[in-house]
């Protein structure tokens, strides 16, 4: 027996698929898998087969044929494409959340391209897929230009190969946003986007953090949030959350401070929570100025911040931006507005904490 991969359009219609399958099976063809990927003309059946020694790719036409199916390619398998779809998509997602600078090797891989190529000019907003070719557009920028002779690219296809390029745009985004901060008392911090999976830490910073500290970051008392709240904080469906983490001799890194930019409109609210041994030691400032320029970049019209009048800390922060603000008072709390301007450019470096790359 011998392992092929037959590819046909069938008419959409009750029964069509039967009479397919019951000419293979005259012939002694097992179908191993099949996928359907629908298209205007009618669906594409992607089959994979064992088949007797003795038949040609010419009987496998035959066969399909017969069984009134049309544009029928056919080319040998190998043992690895036994492997489900889902499986060999999660395979790749695997890969490429280690390495985001392999997007084209996995393209290569999923759609079994013949060239991947990437283009500067971008892709349009709608991208594009033909016979032989596909299109796509890299969220960072510029497009991969796909080729393939034969099988036809699919309208499924596109969709599986523009997500794993988003994918590969995001994990490679978050990759950059990993920094080692050095502070000015030589300290080190590794500072990164938050994920769900920072919720026991976060929790733990919650529960190290004085009473004092809670209520400077909340404003409305020292009750510690929700698990709920705080998961809602760590991945916001607008804005950034960054962790700031401490080396601990091998042990799990303690996540030493939180900083939140929530998105509403054109404006974003931060706000920061640092343990309070790292505290006056330029960490928050350090953080407020990664997130402004991360609003800035995304295209905030400014940032605003709800300070208690005596959170001092805090405020020294904001004035160290060196940026014009306005303060509009509240009782006890001030809403501290600091304009921006929209641009897209490197994260500045902050004047009291050095920027190194993570590895």
């Amino acid at each position: 027996m011998a392992l092929w991969r037959i590819r046909a359009t069938v008419e959409d219609r009750p029964g069509y698929l039967s009479v397919l399958t019951a000419s293979l099976a005259l012939r002694g063809v097992n179908i191993l898998a099949v996928q359907v990927h629908t298209t205007e003309v009618g669906a594409v059946d992607d089959f994979l087969v064992d088949a007797p020694d003795q038949l040609t790719e010419a009987d496998l036409r035959a066969a399909v044929e017969r069984g009134r199916g049309r544009d029928c390619w056919v080319a040998r398998s190998e043992a690895r494409g036994l492997a489900d779809q889902p499986t060999r998509v999660l395979g790749l997602a695997t890969r490429l959340a280690r390495d985001p600078e392999a997007a084209g090797e996995a393209l290569r891989a999923l759609l079994g391209a013949d060239s991947v190529a990437w283009r500067p000019a971008p892709a349009g907003p709608l991208g594009g897929v033909g016979a032989t070719t596909m299109l796509l557009a890299d969220p960072s920028g510029g497009s991969y230009e796909l080729r393939r002779r034969e099988p036809s690219f699919t309208p499924a296809e596109y969709a599986r190969a523009q997500a794993l390029v988003e994918l590969a745009a995001t994990v490679a985004r978050r990759d950059a946003d990993r920094v080692t901060l050095v502070l000015p008392d030589s300290a080190e911090v590794l500072v990164r986007p938050a994920t769900a999976d920072d919720l026991p830490g976060v929790l733990e910073l919650h529960e190290t953090c004085s009473a004092r500290s809670r209520q400077r970051r909340y404003l409305s008392g020292a009750a510690r949030p929700s698990p709920a709240r705080l998961r809602r904080l760590l991945e916001p469906a607008r804005g950034l959350t960054l962790v700031a983490t401490a080396d601990s001799d091998g042990e799990a890194e303690p996540v030493v401070a939180l900083a939140n930019l929530l998105g509403e409109g054109d404006e974003a609210e931060v706000a920061l929570l640092v343990r309070d041994d790292w505290q006056r030691r330029g960490l928050g400032s350090a953080l407020l100025r990664r997130l402004l320029g991360h609003a800035e970049r995304v295209g905030y019209a400014a940032v605003l911040l709800h300070v208690h009048a005596e959170n001092t800390p805090m405020l020294r922060a904001v004035r160290r931006l060196d940026r014009p603000t306005s303060v509009d008072r509240d009782g006890s709390v001030l809403t501290v507005t600091v304009p921006l301007r929209a641009r897209r450019a490197e994260v500045p470096r902050p004047a009291d904490a050095a920027v190194r790359r993570s590895p």
